[in-house]
């Protein structure tokens, strides 16, 4: 029988953590993982590079160390420095990158900006028990017909990890998507309060039937889930942007009811149209939403920085 053919090694890794990160992880110090997608796709050049450090400066603020996860050159870097973020927030060559894209984008020496979804994977991967965004995937409004569903759900049904976030998009199916949580186990707690955020707006119109106040609540319900073995899907930490830095709701409103049917008008159908309501959102608000945007983001980084504070103290 002839030997079995043993395939050389990669002549360069494929996933790099930071060596801040990594010295973190080494002593259980608090680590707190962030996306790229809003830097190279949510955001305008340049503001999106000023904003990334911002976003990290909160997370610092808050006592722990930023982790921002993107692809770059082909390696899945956990922790980011001045040189690679600039490319990220600068390059015109950088895919969208969910989980399943993640080898591809690799394979072929790429950059990519990790969505929830990659962000989380490789977060989890690293050790990072703490992750902040802005919003989280669901369903789409017309799912009924295009079954069009984020890729993050699924994702974060299979991953242990506690994630900050402002809720879902009011752009998508706000009702179904809690159903979706709850159907593949992931937790949903919200952070002083008792109704589902609507990203844009503090309340999406849906009651959440868990409440936490404190950052250390939210690390004893994660101590407890490790206890439990329940912590193989993820925790969703719902923290509501503020009033005072929402959209007023009758401009939510109107703008929301007039992008639907233009939608529809035009015939905007499955994928394409959460990037068509977003745009549509910008265009009509003068670029309020986008300012929103960016204050639930930082809002988000603090808080996950506050629970991966009190978690790192409790373990």
């Amino acid at each position: 029988m002839p030997d079995a053919i043993v395939p050389d090694p990669p002549s360069t890794p494929v996933a790099l953590i930071a060596p801040e990160v990594a010295e973190a992880l080494a002593v259980g110090a608090p680590v707190v993982a962030l996306e790229s997608t809003l830097i190279s796709h949510g955001l305008p050049r340049p503001d999106n590079l000023e904003v990334a450090a911002r976003i990290e400066i909160a997370v610092r603020a808050a006592g722990a160390v930023p982790a921002t996860i993107a692809v770059v050159d082909g390696i899945a870097r956990i922790g980011l420095d001045h040189e690679a973020l600039d490319v990220i927030a600068s390059s015109d060559e950088v895919a969208k990158v969910s989980a399943r894209d993640l080898a591809v984008v690799a394979a072929r020496k790429g950059h990519g900006a990790t969505t929830v979804a990659a962000t989380a994977h490789l977060a989890a991967l690293a050790g990072i028990k703490v992750f902040a965004t802005g919003g989280i995937g669901g369903v789409h409004r017309d799912a009924a017909s295009s079954w069009d569903e984020s890729a993050d759900l699924q994702t974060l049904g299979r991953t242990g990890i506690t994630v900050v976030c402002a809720g879902v998009k009011s752009i998508l199916d706000v009702g179904a998507t809690l159903e979706r949580l709850e159907t593949i186990g992931v937790a949903v707690v919200g952070y002083g309060t008792d109704r589902f955020p609507g990203f844009y707006r503090p309340d999406s119109g849906h009651p959440i039937d868990w409440r936490v106040d404190t950052p250390e609540e939210v690390a004893g319900i994660m101590a407890a889930r490790t206890a439990l073995a329940t912590d193989r899907s993820a925790l969703v930490v719902a923290n509501p942007v503020a009033e005072d830095d929402a959209l007023p709701a009758a401009m939510h409103d109107r703008v929301l009811a007039e992008g639907l049917a233009l939608a529809e008008k035009v015939g905007v159908r499955g994928k394409d149209v959460t990037p068509f309501l977003l745009a549509h959102f910008h265009q009509a608000t003068a670029g309020a939403s986008l300012v929103v945007n960016v204050d639930l983001v930082l809002a988000n980084a603090s808080l996950a920085g506050h629970i991966a504070v009190a978690h790192a103290a409790g373990a």
